[in-house]
C-alpha cells in the first residue's frame, strides 16, 4: 500500500516569535514536494502565531501536548478545543521526553489519545525504548506495550501516526541505521496487524524519530516500513528543508 510521505517537525521549548517567523517564512518560500505532509510543533504560545503566518498547503501546525478535559482546573494544560482554537489540527503524545521527564504512563498517554482524536484533533502518537531496554534485547516488547494500550481503547487508527523514537539515539548523536530502523518498524507493523486488523495496519504511517539530518534522511529512502520522520533539532535549521524533499 501506497503510504503518503510524512515529516514532522518538532521544536520543543525553543523558538521566540521571530525565530518561528522565520522557520514558517523559509518554508513558504521553499519549493516544497506537493505529495510530503508536514506538520510543524512549536511550543504552545506559537501555535497561532505559526499558523497566522503558513501559506504552505502542504504544511499543517500542531502542538507538542495535549490534555484529557475540554476545560477546567488544569494549570499549565492545554485542551483540544484550544488547540483547535488557535487553528492548529494536530498534537504530539507519548513523546519520549514527557515519558521519562514527567513519568506520564502508557496508559495516561492513550487517554489523551483519544480525548484528541474525538475532538478532533490528529495525533502524532510517539514510541520507543531506552537504551538499557535495547541492550536487554526487549525493544519491540515495550512498543507493543506502549501500543497496546491505545489499541485497547480506541478503534480507528485513520488520524494517528505512529512516530518511532529510539530513546537513545535522541539528542545523544547516535542513530539507529536504516536497516534496523526498518526492522524495528516491520515489527511494529506486523504487532498492529494482530491487535488493529491487517487493512488498517497497512495503511498506518510509522515515521523515525531518531536524530534525523538533512544528510542521513536520504539513506532512508528506500526502506519500505520508513513513512517519514519525526525530526527535533534539524526542524529549526534550514536543513528541514532537505528532509522534507529527501524522497525525491
Amino acid at each position: 500500500m501506497a503510504r503518503q510521505f510524512f515529516v514532522g517537525g518538532n521544536f520543543k521549548m525553543n523558538g521566540s516569535n521571530e525565530s518561528i517567523t522565520k522557520i514558517v517564512e523559509g518554508l513558504n518560500q521553499a519549493d516544497l514536494p506537493a505529495n510530503v505532509q508536514v506538520v510543524i510543533c512549536p511550543p504552545a504560545p506559537y501555535l497561532g502565531l505559526a499558523v497566522a503566518k503558513n501559506t504552505q498547503s502542504t504544511v499543517e501546525v500542531g502542538a507538542q501536548n495535549v490534555y484529557t478535559k475540554a476545560s477546567g482546573a488544569y494549570t499549565g494544560e492545554i485542551s483540544p478545543q484550544q488547540i483547535l482554537d488557535t487553528g492548529a489540527t494536530w498534537t504530539l503524545t507519548g513523546h519520549s521526553e514527557r515519558r521519562t521527564l514527567l513519568k506520564e504512563s502508557d496508559e495516561f498517554i492513550a487517554e489523551k489519545t483519544k480525548f484528541a482524536l474525538d475532538s478532533g484533533i490528529k495525533v502524532i502518537l510517539c514510541i520507543g525504548e531506552t537504551l538499557e531496554e535495547r541492550k536487554s534485547g526487549v525493544t519491540l516488547d515495550v512498543c507493543a506495550r506502549q501500543l497496546d494500550a491505545v489499541s485497547k481503547i480506541i478503534s480507528d487508527w485513520k488520524d494517528i501516526v505512529i512516530a518511532y523514537e529510539p530513546v537513545w539515539a535522541i539528542g545523544t548523536g547516535l542513530a539507529a541505521t536504516p536497516e534496523d530502523a526498518e526492522e524495528t518498524h516491520k515489527g511494529i507493523r506486523d504487532h498492529l496487524v494482530k491487535t488493529i486488523g491487517a487493512d488498517q495496519a497497512a495503511a498506518v504511517r510509522i515515521l523515525y524519530g531518531g536524530s534525523v539530518n538533512g544528510k542521513n534522511a536520504p539513506e532512508f529512502k528506500d526502506k519500505a516500513n520508513v513513512d517519514g520522520f519525526l525530526v527535533g533539532g534539524a526542524s529549526l535549521k534550514p536543513e528541514f528543508v532537505d528532509i522534507i524533499k529527501s524522497r525525491l
